[in-house]
């Protein structure tokens, strides 16, 4: 699905001695319980680890064969972790239903300042349950940029050490108390050097978060 990224990850966890040791998660996306072994089996093969933190399983795709799975291996001592995850904000409904049913360790959702569905539902139970949430899309495939060409950052993101609108985007998101992590994606190191701050300083509390909201609607 994500092409070399696999290979790419093992060959930096083989030859760099990484402090402290990342997090290595992946995905699962494919029908019945023998490619999905096998799909697993070669994610393990190109990360290098014997133990790969998290696995999910992508976009709700056969999910149930897929979750007896990866029961038995995390009982084996394979994988830390069991997800679940859809990429966009109409498969939440389904996400929460399954999510209150069975026993994931972390649900992955799409959510951003102007996308805030997750906020009516699915965040509540995760965080109710005890489950972590990684969020995708965060900055809506570049679409929030687009809003605020032209535009100033205001001048009070600086009191939670806000100094870019990736980090004003980002720091919403990571604000919300059921979320774990988010995973802006980019292909320019410059990008990922501005996101990587927006998880430094202090995050927007909820009178702030409503005020970065209401900011952004008047634009």
């Amino acid at each position: 699905m994500y092409g070399e990224a696999e290979e790419v990850v093992g060959d930096l966890l083989r030859d760099i001695n990484f402090t402290p040791k990342p997090f290595v998660a992946t995905k699962v996306w494919t029908e019945g319980r023998k490619d999905g072994i096998e799909q697993m089996a070669k994610s393990a093969q190109l990360l290098r680890t014997p133990k790969i933190d998290l696995i999910q399983i992508h976009n709700l795709v056969d999910w149930r064969t897929h979750l007896k799975t990866l029961r038995r291996m995390k009982e084996e001592g394979k994988i830390r972790y069991i997800g679940i995850t859809h990429y966009t904000d109409w498969g939440q409904a389904e996400l929460a239903a399954i999510i209150g049913s069975n026993q994931f360790d972390f649900v992955q959702t799409e959510y951003a300042i102007d996308t805030r569905k997750a906020e009516q539902r699915l965040l509540p139970l995760a965080r109710d349950k005890g489950t972590a949430v990684i969020i995708n899309r965060p900055f809506q495939r570049g679409s929030l940029f687009r809003a605020v060409r032209g535009q100033k950052l205001p001048l009070w993101a600086a009191d939670f050490q806000c100094k870019s609108w990736g980090q004003f985007f980002l720091k919403f998101v990571l604000s919300h108390p059921a979320v774990t992590c988010t995973i802006p994606g980019t292909s320019k190191p410059k990008h990922m050097r501005d996101n990587v701050q927006a998880g430094l300083g202090r995050l927007p509390n909820e009178k702030e978060r409503q005020k970065m909201v209401a900011f952004l609607e008047k634009l």
